[in-house]
């Protein structure tokens, strides 16, 4: 690998395209955990591009197009060095906040991607995902739709989100797949069971979101009755509640360890762990930590580097398996929900 900034570079599938090996995730600078400072979050992309984070992480769903938009001006100020990834499939209704309903076919795809393109601003949007599956449409048809999205130009390389090893499979006989998205982590591993070793055997680079457990490997809440914002979407994720919260945080103890005899943070040794993935399973691996500030920023982006002992990831081995409460209240559009 060659260095960005301080980073380390990885490819994204067999797609050209090399990116920083930690990107960031911009979904909270416009919704889900409470108000956000545009400013710092305008300046905390800036920081990040500097640092060497090259991969820049949004969807459609995110703000109902704010988000895009929001990172419209960054993308276009910075071209040639930003490799920017959006996403399609999550549809909302402008009159029921709750509402999420999931969309693959083929003339939504197009739709969508023109959408994305005018809000970002851009000719051409660099990975284009699917960001959650829905069953009753093939995914030989809906990749089959992406792919011709990449033959007129409109994207340069596709990926997929929250699918199985199998599904991997099948989409990737139809067009190469550059990265796979789902969520990875100390807390959620069940990724292992199919999509890594697939993903591992067809030369797709994994891309962990949430690799922070939403915050909550970082010790900086025990229960989503501390989170200061009403709106906190966490607040109804059952990892974070009751008994299941009082369990989980108790399973930190490993991480606090690590981190106070290293002098380094929690989120740093959660970090370090999803970095150390790439090695044990043979498939480049880049997470996306999100953040709206450059002081989390350079804290995330200083752990892709830092190297766990044997020892230190075998004090870490056993936490999963204990984690209390599903990721979602509703796990149908995961990968394990279809395992």
């Amino acid at each position: 690998m060659t260095a960005t900034g301080s980073l380390p570079t990885a490819p994204l599938g067999a797609s050209g395209i090399d990116v920083g090996i930690q990107g960031l995730g911009c979904m909270g600078m416009s919704e889900f955990y409470g108000p956000s400072d545009l400013t710092e979050s305008r300046a905390t992309l800036e920081s990040a591009l500097e640092s060497g984070v090259t991969l820049f992480d949004t969807a459609d769903v995110y703000g109902s197009g704010h988000n895009e938009e929001f990172l419209g001006d960054f993308v276009r100020a910075n071209r040639d060095r930003v490799v920017l990834a959006t996403k399609f499939a999550i549809v909302r209704k402008a009159d029921d906040p709750t509402f999420r309903g999931i969309e693959n076919s083929p003339d939504y795809i197009r739709a969508a991607v023109d959408a994305s393109l005018r809000r970002l601003g851009i000719d051409t949007i660099d990975l284009y995902y699917m960001h959650r599956r829905d069953p009753r449409v093939p995914i030989e048809e809906s990749v089959g739709a992406m792919a011709e999205l990449v033959a007129r130009g409109k994207v340069r390389a596709l990926g997929l989100s929250e699918v199985t090893g199998p599904e991997l499979r099948a989409a990737h006989a139809v067009h190469p797949i550059a990265a796979l998205q789902s969520e990875w982590s100390l807390f959620s591993r069940d990724v292992e069971r199919t999509a890594v070793p697939a993903a591992a055997e067809l030369g797709v680079t994994f891309v962990p979101y949430s690799p922070l457990g939403r915050g909550f490997l970082t010790g900086s809440f025990a229960a989503a009755d501390e989170l200061a914002d009403k709106n906190d979407f966490r607040r109804a994720m059952p990892r974070f509640s009751g008994a299941n919260a009082t369990a989980n945080a108790e399973l930190l103890a490993p991480l606090r360890a690590i981190a106070d005899a290293r002098g380094v943070t929690l989120a740093q040794v959660a970090l370090a762990w999803v970095h150390s993935r790439a090695d044990a399973h043979g498939v480049p691996v880049v997470p996306i930590p999100g953040t709206r500030s450059r002081i989390r920023l350079a804290e995330n982006t200083a752990a892709a580097t830092l190297a766990l002992t044997a020892d230190e990831l075998a004090s870490l081995e056993p936490i999963a398996d204990r984690v209390a409460g599903p990721r979602y209240a509703d796990m149908t559009f995961t990968s394990a929900g279809r395992e």
